[in-house]
């Protein structure tokens, strides 16, 4: 790396450890913010209806590969849906297939088209129990949805009566925490022995709950788990960029058209996937760790799903003009608002390497 206006980082080619692909004409016009950068990513199984089985994600994986630009290499990672009605049986063949690289747990009700999860953790014991024999990953949407329970408690009460009891009772499960966006998160996760991981998005590393709420209620900013205090952002900044092995980047990038995220019920999701490794650049330099980047986006996540790291790398480049992203991106489906970080972003992804 040279003087502040002409520094290079070249890094490997990062992966995205939770993503949002939605589905159709949406999926087509997001696809290619993903595959430009990255060259794997979990896909998340909340569609409608969700992906339940291994011959559902067999048939979502080809529709996305089907949709991949000409000439980018992307490999979708799939992932089922956990109901109380999995069986176990198609888990563990998902897994030897290679397809499945791991299930996610919604908690009913707790985010968008959620409200096909787990109600009842005893239900889906023999699942889980079949899960840790065989070494596939426990994806968490963190969070209680019971109405007593503060919104921004959620990740608290979640770890304390959920995972936490899980994890004792299950100790070789491998869970990795999604989207973790609490001190409680991150200092549950820096205690275990081993088997649990974190997932961090590239939003909550730059927004507390002040973008959503001061000088009028701004939907673009609004997700779930829902952006929290300060003191949370900073400990989250402090774990992305330690090196932590524990920690990689998973950006959660979940577009809506706007028509659904500017009205009285809007939906929650922030779409980050074309501008992610700018604004991560721009947070680690920020932090004097540009790196660990590396570690954050390419290396860590990789380790914790028993997958090599890519070959490939791109290099980032710091440019004295600002990089210009747009402010929505259109598809087949509607316009979808871009995630506006605030600041100016000048780190740019110039090149990929063979």
């Amino acid at each position: 790396m040279s003087d502040h206006e002409t520094t290079t980082l070249t890094i490997r080619r990062p992966d995205d450890w939770h993503l949002h692909l939605r589905d159709g004409d949406m999926m087509k016009g997001v696809l290619p913010d993903t595959s430009r950068d990255f060259a794997r990513a979990i896909i998340m199984p909340n569609l409608v209806p969700p992906v339940v089985t291994t011959a559902d994600a067999e048939a979502y994986r080809a529709r996305i590969l089907a949709a991949l630009p000409a000439g980018d290499r992307f490999a979708p990672l799939m992932t089922l849906y956990l109901t109380e009605h999995t069986e176990a049986a198609d888990v563990a063949k998902g897994k030897a297939s290679g397809l499945i690289h791991a299930v996610k747990l919604y908690p009913a009700g707790a985010t968008t088209n959620s409200h096909g999860g787990v109600r009842d953790l005893e239900k889906v014991m023999p699942v889980l129990e079949t899960m840790a024999e065989i070494g596939l990953p426990l994806c968490v949407h963190g969070e209680v949805t019971t109405p007593e329970v503060d919104i921004f408690d959620r990740e608290a009460v979640f770890i304390e009566t959920v995972l936490d009891p899980l994890r004792r009772r299950l100790p070789e499960l491998k869970v990795t925490m999604e989207h973790v966006t609490t001190q409680d998160g991150v200092d549950y996760i820096k205690g275990a022995a081993k088997n649990l991981a974190g997932s961090i998005t590239t939003h909550h590393l730059i927004i507390n709950r002040n973008a959503l709420l001061v000088g009028g209620i701004r939907p673009h900013y609004y997700c779930l788990p829902v952006a929290k205090r300060e003191v949370h952002r900073q400990a989250l900044r402090k774990a992305a960029t330690s090196g932590d092995a524990r920690f990689f980047l998973g950006t959660d990038s979940a577009p809506h058209v706007d028509p659904l995220k500017e009205c009285a019920c809007g939906c929650a999701g922030i779409y980050t996937s074309i501008n992610t490794m700018s604004c991560l650049a721009h947070v680690f330099e920020q932090e004097a760790a540009l790196p660990a980047l590396e570690a954050f986006a390419s290396r860590n996540g990789p380790a914790w799903y028993g997958l090599p790291v890519n070959e490939e790398t791109i290099t980032l480049t710091r440019r004295s003009v600002p990089v210009e992203y747009p402010a929505k991106i259109e598809t087949g489906a509607g316009p979808v608002t871009v995630f506006d970080p605030m600041f100016p972003l000048h780190w740019a992804v110039e090149q990929a390497h063979d």
